[in-house]
């Protein structure tokens, strides 16, 4: 029977250590388990994508296959298993062996939201998989159709207090859904969420004028932003942008609740409960100095607005110990359930 072991980020120290150590020696033997480590890798790797090819998941997963084969010598390989809010994906590393050869890339707010978005979810993202690094998706932006009569975020406010905006959704259960729910909650606007399966959907709707508002990683955006069909107008995650001078952030607007500080997304990089701590640690290594030494990752990064340093370690548990416990509590405030 599986040891029932605290997430690792919700215990410190000595403790922590002390559980470590037990939940190692509860799936293997010590011996076997330091052999595999010092043989990893001895064969290629598969990183699975939760989210569809075009992404920005995806394009980051496909910088670090990239690096991660130039640096270990055996080939990376990236697969996308999208849907299921990200379980399709996670659910097939959680179950694969915990030998580092199956590692799971996918955005962090899927795994947070799980266990109260899911009737019946499939695991337990905090006990069946084990965080490495996470990397910021860059900066996130709320977008206008270029014909919409608000130019500025307290236009669109004044708009939606005259009729109703319609708000397009990249998917279910999104950071950008409760954020939406939470200005609806302290502004009185009137917000109407359309939902879609994935942002280009959302974008045909978008510059066609079907909806007035979106959101999504400066990457996605930036064709209609280039094209004059969209007009950037609140910065929802990340800090003011030079790509976008002038646009301010939800703090500048005089928004500071959780939803709209912690809703942070990322990209995180997952391997099964039971990864030797010795491959963690150099898949984690190989993460933050991917930033200095792969171009390209440099230019996803660069194409994301993302300036921020990975997060591993401690800095990666604390993130987690923060931001989930958010985004379970704005999903249950607003009563969202997903069968």
């Amino acid at each position: 029977m599986k040891a029932e072991i605290p997430p690792p980020w919700l215990v410190d120290g000595r403790r922590r250590r002390l559980l470590r150590a037990g939940a190692a020696l509860a799936v293997l033997p010590w011996p076997f388990a330091s052999a595999r480590a010092a043989n990893w890798p001895a064969r290629p790797i598969r990183i699975i994508a939760a989210q569809a090819p075009g992404s920005s998941n995806d394009s980051t997963a496909r910088a670090f296959a990239e690096y991660f084969t130039s640096v270990l010598k055996v080939p990376v390989v990236v697969e996308n298993k999208p849907g299921g809010v990200g379980m399709i994906a996670a659910e097939t590393v959680a179950r694969s062996e915990p030998d580092g050869y199956t590692l799971l890339f996918t955005l962090h707010s899927q795994l947070a939201q799980a266990p109260v978005l899911l009737r019946k979810p499939p695991i337990d993202p905090s006990r069946d998989l084990v965080p490495i690094a996470a990397v910021s998706t860059g900066v996130g932006v709320m977008v206008a159709n270029k014909n919409l009569p608000a130019n500025n975020f307290k236009e669109v406010l004044a708009l939606s207090r005259k009729r109703p905006v319609s708000v397009g959704n990249y998917g279910v259960g999104s950071g950008w859904q409760l954020m939406v729910a939470q200005l609806k909650k302290e502004t009185g606007a009137q917000l109407d969420i359309i939902n879609y399966k994935g942002t280009g959907a959302m974008m045909g709707d978008l510059l066609a004028g079907h909806i007035d508002v979106g959101a999504g990683s400066l990457l996605g955006m930036s064709g209609g932003l280039q094209s004059g069909g969209l007009k950037p107008i609140l910065i929802i995650s990340g800090p003011r942008s030079d790509r976008l001078p002038g646009i301010p952030t939800w703090a500048d607007e005089g928004f500071n609740s959780p939803v709209f500080r912690n809703l942070t997304e990322c990209n995180m990089l997952l391997g099964p409960a039971g990864l030797p701590p010795e491959i963690g640690a150099r898949l984690a290594e190989l993460v933050t100095k991917s930033i200095t030494e792969s171009e390209q990752v440099k230019m996803v990064r660069q194409q994301l607005g993302s300036q921020d340093t990975p997060l591993t370690g401690d800095a990666l548990r604390q993130f987690i110990g923060r931001v989930w416990p958010t985004y379970q509590a704005a999903t249950k405030a607003i009563g969202l359930t997903l069968q």
